[in-house]
């Protein structure tokens, strides 16, 4: 059964924003109260953050389809829908995000680090929102926006200060078991170590992490093996370390032929070139092995490597190994440039950018793109003409018919607004700009009107008692 996942691909989706409600206020002698509609609730977000406590990508891997909560709808009396609950997906430290494409997203590093991978779609007004000395009842109310959607990949890199590399069975697990905590499984047959192995050391005042990559073989840049799915695992460190078995038992094998063929690899993965290097010649407490590692030891220093003589049985060099790690790393540390302040940086947008986009395409449809004119459809219920009104007021504020007319539409050519997948599509009249105010006067219903003063209704009763009196004593029941 697979208990360790470092690669997934997981689809989001945020929450849906509420609709709008339209509602107008009632109670006794005062049926027609004015609009009272409430606003829609915001949609749930999905959030990935870095939790320490998480070390493997598996519950996504048997889960991948997560959803976030819908905002509730808005009601009368001018109560708003509550919003939708976040979704928050906890992640292990050092986890890229992708698009399906390959292009990063986000690199996740360290406690409490967050990304939204998806936002929740904005609640709907309601038409007590919408209302306005112009528009003092509106009979409509907006739509709430879709939550965003979209496939990511997760890939985890792990974050480790050193990393192990070498043919399986060289001792690397070993290794770790013995400089950490870490009791990673141990055997002496090809590919024991199926995942990562990472353990803590701490070596004076130097405390790292370390980690063995497993199933380096020839071939495992290009998939051959399992040294593909782990190599992602040493980008992050800051030193690699070449275990050599120096007593194998392979006699096609030898430690040199082995430092050339995962130098190869690692290589042809690209990224680490400029990593320090150490190499350490394993069990050397077996005669045959230290026999071999006095042979191979000058070859390897003409190289320019360091070399450790260890043994992970007898615990042999393993401190001088620590300490001379520990060294390496707090210099690479060191040498890190300080991560500075968080800045905001303000674009401000060109002082001749409309927000929107007309553009003629092969069809003869003319498209409209912009954020404004596309959250508007999304938000507009077709099925009310006042509703259709008040969006055609909003983009001809916009200036969409000015830009249309002059993109060269004439009457009946067909206008998109929005993407091709969800575009609304309509025959263009070229009288918005006349028309515009008397659709975004719809909704003035008159018996919303603020009532008269009672001074001004007993004046308005007598000079109407006063003509119809008029009007009596000018008649002659007699002719």
């Amino acid at each position: 059964m697979t208990t360790f996942v470092d690669r997934v691909e997981l689809h989001v989706a945020a929450g849906n924003g509420g609709h709008g409600c339209a509602s107008v206020h009632r109670e006794k002698f005062k049926p027609l109260g004015g609009p009272d509609g409430g606003n829609g609730g915001r949609g749930g977000d999905v959030t990935l953050v870095v939790d320490q406590s998480v070390t493997t990508l598996l519950e996504y891997h048997h889960s991948p389809h997560r959803k976030a909560t819908n905002g509730k709808p808005g009601e009368g009396g001018n109560r708003s829908g509550k919003d939708g609950t976040d979704l928050v997906l906890p992640v292990p430290d050092g986890t890229v995000i992708l698009d399906r494409k390959g292009n990063v997203l986000a690199d996740l590093v360290g406690e409490g680090t967050t990304y939204v991978a998806a936002q929740g779609g904005r609640g709907g007004l309601g038409n007590a929102a919408l209302a306005s000395a112009r528009r003092k009842a509106p009979g409509f109310a907006l739509l709430g926006e879709p939550g965003q959607a979209q496939d990511i990949v997760l890939e985890l890199k792990t974050v480790a200060d050193v990393a192990l590399v070498g043919y399986p069975s060289a001792g690397k697990s070993s290794l770790i078991s013995v400089l950490s905590a870490a009791r990673p499984k141990i055997a002496d047959y090809p590919f024991t170590t199926l995942v990562p192995n990472l353990g803590v050391v701490t070596a004076g005042a130097t405390v790292y992490t370390i980690a063995d990559v497993p199933g380096l073989i020839p071939g495992a840049s290009q998939g051959k093996g399992l040294g593909l799915e782990f190599l992602r695992h040493v980008e992050r460190c800051s030193v690699l370390v070449h275990v050599l078995d120096t007593a194998t038992l392979e006699s096609e094998r030898d430690p040199l032929s082995d430092l050339d063929a995962i130098e190869a690899e690692l290589k042809e993965y690209g990224g680490l070139d400029d990593r320090p290097r150490v190499v350490v010649l394993n069990k050397v407490d077996i005669p045959d092995g230290q026999d071999l590692a006095d042979i191979i030891r000058p070859e390897l220093e003409s190289r320019g490597y360091r070399i450790f003589e260890v043994s992970a049985i007898s615990r042999l060099g393993l401190k001088e190994l620590s300490f001379a790690l520990a060294d390496i790393v707090s210099r690479a540390r060191a040498a890190k440039p300080k991560e500075e302040a968080t800045r905001i940086v303000i674009r401000p947008k060109a002082v001749d950018d409309a927000g929107f986009t007309v553009t003629l395409e092969e069809d003869g449809i003319y498209r409209v793109r912009g954020e404004k004119p596309e959250r508007w459809v999304r938000q507009t219920d077709f099925s009310n003409d006042e509703a259709v009104g008040y969006l055609a007021d909003r983009l001809n504020r916009l200036g969409v018919e000015d830009q249309l007319m002059k993109a060269g539409a004439r009457s009946g050519d067909g206008v998109a607004i929005g993407s091709e997948e969800d575009a609304v599509v309509f025959d263009w009249e070229p009288s918005m700009s006349a028309g515009a105010e008397m659709l975004g006067r719809r909704g003035e219903d008159h018996r919303f009107e603020e009532p008269r003063p009672a001074a001004q209704r007993r004046r308005d009763r007598d000079a109407e008692r006063d003509e119809a009196s008029q009007e009596y004593e000018g008649f002659n029941p007699f002719g």
